[in-house]
C-alpha cells in the first residue's frame, strides 16, 4: 500500500517558524516563573476567602434560625400544661402568641397551635399592631379568619374557609408528636407567597403529663435566600445553602423553587440545576461527605470540573439540637481570582510576544505578496487539473510570478482551443453550455439559448482530392465566417473533424433560431479561394441542425444530440437544405 504524499510546509512557515519558537519558549519560561510565583500566592487568599464566606452564610443562617426556639418557649413555656379545650384559655394563649410573634417578627411572625380534639388557633402578625388569627374550635368545623388591633382587641370576623383544616393531619403535627423536644420539619414550598419555608415544632403535654397537642412557629427562608443571592462571591463563583438530599434552599445563581409543566411549582434539586458549576460543585460535596462524614469542618478543597477547568470551592454542614441539618457551600473557578496573576504574566511576556509579532509581520511583508499569489497561481492549477479551464489567473505582474502567471494564461487558451481553427474546443464547449444553461435556469425570465449544429458535407473529398493541407485552410475559413456571423455573446466551437457547433445565447424563440441558421447558411454559401496551383472547383455541402433550451433539452448532452438528429434529417431532406461550401483554387500564372 502507497504512502499518501504529504502536505507541503507553507513558504511563510519555513521562513518564520525557527525564529518565532525560540522567542516564544523564552517568553513561555518566563511567564511559567511568575504565574507559578502568583498562583501559589493567590491559592492561599483564596482559601482563606473561601472560608469566610461560609462562615458569613453560617452566621447568616444562625441568626435566621435562632429565634424559633425563643418563640415556642414564649407560646408555650416548657411545662405549661396544654388546655384540653383551647377556648377555656383562650386570651392567655392569644397574649402569649402575641408576645412570641413580636421576639422575632421577620422571620418569626407565625404562631400556632393544634391539640388532638381537632382544635387549632394561629396568629399571624402583620405589622406592629394588627394581627390575624386563625382559629376552630371543633374538629368538623372550618377555620375562621379574625383581624384584630393590639394585644387585646376586639376580634373582627373577616371570612371562613372553604377547606377542612385538621391540624392532625399536618406534617408539622406528626413530627411534633413523635419529637422528644424541639423539632425541625423538612423544607417546603408555602403555596401563598411560593417561597421556602421551615416549620420549628415541639409537642405540649396535658395537665397529667399526656401528649396534647404541638406548638409550632414558621420560619420564611425568603430573607436567608436573598442573603446569600446578594453574596458577590466572584465574577462567576456560587454559593449555595441545601439540605442533604440535594434539594436547594437558597442559591446565589439560580431560584430555588420551579413551576412544573403541570403548572405547579416545586423545589430544585442540586443535581437538577442548570447551573454547571453549582451542579458539579455539589457532586464533590456531596461526595466528599458520603466519604468521609467524620471530617473537621469547615473544608477547603481543589476539582477540575469536566473541561479541565480548577474550581477552589469550600463547604460547612450547620446543625443543631432540633435536627436541623443544612449544608452550605461556596466555589469559584480559579480563573476568577488569578486574573492578576495572569495578567502579570501577561505583562512578562508581552515584549517577547511583540517580538514575534515583529517577526512574523516581517515575514509576511517579505513573503506574503509572493506567497498570497504563489496560492492563487497553484488554485488555478488545481481547478485546470479538474477541467476547469475558463477559471481566470487574474495576476497582473511584471516579475517572475507574473511571467508564470501568463503561462498560466497561454495554457488554459492553449487548452481550450482549437490549434488549427482558433476556435473553443469541445471540452470548452461543454463548459461553456453548462454554465450558460445554468444562468438559464436562474435567471426568473426564464431565458431561451439555442444550439445549432454544422456539419461539412463530402469534405472528406476535399481531403483526398487536394490533400489535407488544403483541408485544413477550408476548415480555418470556415470557422473564420461562423465567427463573423453570429453575436460576440455568442459561442462558436469545432465540436470535431469537420462539425461545428454554436451556442446563441440568448434567442428568442425557434423562429429566431431559424432566422440564425439560415444567415449561416447564406454566409457558408460563399465560395473559398485558395492558392493551390491548378484551379480546381469543389463543393462541400453541409447541413445545419438546432435545438433550443428548454425544449429541446435540459442538459449539454441532450441539446447537442438533439440539434446533431436535426442536422441528420436536413441532410437527409432535399438538396435546398443543405448549405454548399464552394472551393475554387485559382490558376497560377
Amino acid at each position: 500500500m502507497s504512502t499518501p504524499p504529504s502536505r507541503p510546509l507553507p513558504l511563510r512557515l519555513v521562513l518564520i517558524v525557527p525564529y518565532v519558537i525560540l522567542v516564544v519558549g523564552l517568553a513561555v519560561a518566563i511567564g511559567m516563573l511568575s504565574y507559578t510565583a502568583g498562583s501559589n500566592a493567590v491559592s492561599t487568599v483564596s482559601s482563606q476567602l473561601l472560608l469566610e464566606v461560609v462562615g458569613r452564610i453560617a452566621q447568616a443562617v444562625d441568626r435566621h434560625v435562632v429565634g424559633s426556639s425563643a418563640v415556642l418557649e414564649t407560646a408555650f413555656p416548657e411545662g405549661m400544661p396544654a388546655p384540653q379545650n383551647i377556648q377555656d384559655d383562650f386570651y392567655e394563649i392569644r397574649n402569649r402568641f402575641w408576645v412570641a410573634t413580636s421576639i422575632h417578627t421577620d422571620p418569626n411572625n407565625y404562631v400556632y397551635y393544634g391539640n388532638e380534639a381537632g382544635q387549632g388557633l394561629g396568629l399571624l402578625r402583620l405589622t406592629n399592631e394588627d394581627v390575624e388569627l386563625r382559629m376552630k374550635l371543633t374538629a368538623d368545623e372550618h377555620r375562621a379568619i379574625y383581624r384584630a388591633s393590639g394585644i387585646d382587641g376586639p376580634l373582627q370576623f373577616v371570612r371562613r374557609e372553604t377547606s377542612l383544616f385538621d391540624p392532625r393531619k399536618r406534617p408539622w403535627y406528626a413530627e411534633g408528636r413523635n419529637a422528644a423536644g424541639h423539632t425541625w420539619t423538612s423544607v417546603y414550598i408555602d403555596f401563598g407567597t411560593l417561597q421556602l419555608v421551615a416549620t420549628r415544632a415541639r409537642r405540649v403535654h396535658a395537665p397529667g403529663g399526656d401528649f396534647a397537642g404541638v406548638v409550632a412557629t414558621d420560619l420564611s427562608l425568603e430573607a436567608l435566600n436573598d442573603f446569600v443571592g446578594g453574596l458577590k462571591v466572584s465574577p462567576n463563583g456560587v454559593a449555595f445553602i441545601l439540605e442533604p438530599d440535594g434539594n436547594l434552599i437558597a442559591s446565589s445563581a439560580s431560584a430555588n423553587v420551579v413551576t412544573l409543566p403541570d403548572g405547579r411549582h416545586g423545589r430544585i434539586s442540586a443535581e437538577a440545576s442548570d447551573h454547571v458549576l453549582l451542579k458539579t460543585t455539589y457532586q464533590r460535596v456531596r461526595d466528599r461527605i458520603a466519604s468521609r462524614a467524620d471530617e473537621r469542618l469547615p473544608r477547603v478543597f481543589e476539582f477540575e470540573d469536566d473541561d479541565g477547568n480548577l474550581i477552589h470551592a469550600a463547604f460547612d454542614r450547620i446543625r443543631d439540637a432540633a435536627g436541623l441539618d443544612w449544608i452550605t457551600v461556596v466555589a469559584m473557578p480559579a480563573s476568577d481570582y488569578l486574573g492578576g496573576v495572569i495578567e502579570n504574566v501577561r505583562r512578562t511576556t508581552l515584549l517577547a510576544a511583540l517580538a514575534v509579532v515583529v517577526a512574523i509581520a516581517i515575514g509576511l511583508v517579505i513573503i506574503g505578496w509572493v506567497a498570497r499569489d504563489l496560492r492563487r497561481l497553484a488554485a488555478v492549477a488545481g481547478r485546470i487539473g479538474d477541467g476547469d479551464l475558463e477559471t481566470p489567473v487574474g495576476l497582473s505582474r511584471r516579475d517572475e510570478i507574473g511571467e508564470l502567471a501568463r503561462s498560466f494564461e497561454r495554457m488554459q487558451e492553449r487548452l481550450r482551443t482549437d490549434r488549427l481553427t482558433g476556435l473553443a474546443n469541445r471540452e470548452a464547449l461543454a463548459q461553456q453550455l453548462a454554465r450558460r444553461i445554468a444562468r438559464a435556469r436562474a435567471d426568473r425570465r426564464q431565458p431561451r439559448l439555442g444550439v445549432l449544429f454544422i456539419d461539412l458535407n463530402r469534405f472528406k473529398h476535399i481531403n483526398d482530392s487536394l490533400g489535407h493541407e488544403a483541408g485544413d485552410r477550408v476548415l480555418q475559413e470556415i470557422a473564420q465566417r461562423l465567427r463573423q456571423s453570429v453575436r460576440s455573446e455568442d459561442f462558436v466551437a469545432r465540436y470535431a473533424g469537420d462539425e461545428f457547433v454554436i451556442v446563441v445565447d440568448p434567442i428568442a424563440d425557434r423562429d429566431a433560431l431559424d432566422q440564425v441558421r439560415a444567415h449561416i447558411e447564406r454566409a457558408l454559401a460563399a465560395p473559398v479561394s485558395i492558392d493551390a496551383g491548378d484551379a480546381i472547383e469543389l463543393t462541400a455541402g453541409g447541413a445545419i441542425g438546432g435545438a433550443l433550451f428548454p425544449e429541446d433539452g435540459d442538459a449539454p448532452e441532450s441539446l447537442i444530440r438533439h440539434a446533431d438528429h436535426a442536422m441528420y434529417a436536413r441532410k437527409q431532406g432535399s438538396a435546398a437544405a443543405a448549405a454548399d461550401v464552394v472551393v475554387r483554387f485559382p490558376q497560377r500564372p
